[in-house]
């Protein structure tokens, strides 16, 4: 058996670590945005040096050896520990921060706000569609932070998480422009019943959103739209919803879509938390930016203030109010 090394290169086993959650070589090479013939000649060397199989390769799938397992916590751990070493010494990685979609505000405002406050760190914006799909990614280390709703989150996967609240966002109504309803300045919850509208129903990354409009339509007579194709990429969307042409609950932030118009809810004023969300234990110069550009911006334009005529589930309250 060969000799242990007497060091490992950190690049190696970011290497290693990518194929084993990735599981997919093409795949983990595009996460380390390197060649995969240059990863894969990474991972032959990091065999050689510890003298142990990691992966079985076939031709259709990759897994772990045993010894790919046994490997794979002392990875983590050693790769983790230098993460916080660099960025003791202002030399982090770049941040990896999720805002969920392009057309959505807030996190995209925090983002350039923290670039900013902390020109030195390199923050680099990711899009996941919504937080229940970014919690995944947050807890294996393939995402640094991310904006949503929190409490809609399983309590399994808050467990690993932490969470700074941002902000309360109205919530609105995308109406077809001859929409009956579209003539007005904003729409009375009331006025939606009967209506088919939709929330996102089937896309599992955003069932946090579809949690919070369930909550929202129980009880008032607004049906949940059914599944849809899932739509990747505003076009599609776009067209995918032209088709129905229901109603589609979003915030008063949300991008207006040709031949719609954008309402706010009223009566009450349904509110959709947000908060920024991050890995349990994850220390990172540009972290402490982002966190602290939310803040500065939820003060200014009191983004954490609730109207008096409001809507929020008693779960989000407590979430978000933790001490309150």
């Amino acid at each position: 058996m060969p000799a242990t090394p007497a060091a490992i290169e950190p690049r190696l086993l970011r290497a290693f670590l990518a194929v084993a959650e990735e599981l997919h070589f093409t795949r983990a090479a595009a996460r380390l945005y390197v060649a995969q013939q240059a990863l894969s000649r990474d991972v032959r060397r990091l065999e050689r040096e510890l003298g142990a199989e990691l992966f079985v390769r076939t031709t259709r799938q990759v897994t772990l050896t045993a010894d790919g397992e046994r490997l794979l916590p002392h990875a983590r751990r050693v790769l983790a520990a230098q993460d916080d070493l660099l960025a003791a010494f202002g030399q982090a990685r770049p941040l990896l921060v999720d805002l969920n979609s392009a057309g959505l505000a807030t996190g995209r405002r925090v983002l350039h706000r923290a670039r900013e406050l902390a020109p030195d760190c390199e923050l680099m914006a990711r899009y996941e569609s919504g937080l229940t799909g970014a919690a995944a990614e947050l807890l294996a280390g393939r995402l640094d932070a991310s904006f949503g709703r929190f409490a809609g989150l399983d309590p399994a996967l808050r467990s690993g998480l932490e969470q700074q609240p941002v902000r309360y966002e109205p919530m609105a109504v995308v109406l077809p422009e001859d929409h009956p309803l579209a003539a007005r300045p904003a729409v009375p919850l009331a006025a939606l019943a009967g209506e088919t509208v939709y929330a996102g129903a089937g896309n599992p990354r955003t069932r946090e959103w579809t949690d919070l409009a369930l909550r929202l339509f129980e009880g008032r007579g607004i049906r949940l739209a059914p599944p849809l194709p899932l739509a990747v990429g505003d076009e599609e969307f776009e067209r995918i919803m032209s088709k129905t042409r229901a109603p589609i609950l979003a915030v008063v932030d949300f991008p207006v879509m040709p031949r719609t118009v954008l309402r706010p809810l009223v009566d009450p004023v349904p509110l959709s938390p947000v908060s920024l969300v991050w890995r349990r234990g994850l220390v990172h110069p540009a972290l402490d930016a982002l966190r602290r550009a939310a803040a500065e911006i939820a003060q200014a334009e009191g983004w954490l203030r609730q109207p008096a005529d409001r809507w929020i589930p008693a779960i989000d309250d407590r979430v978000m109010n933790p001490h309150g």
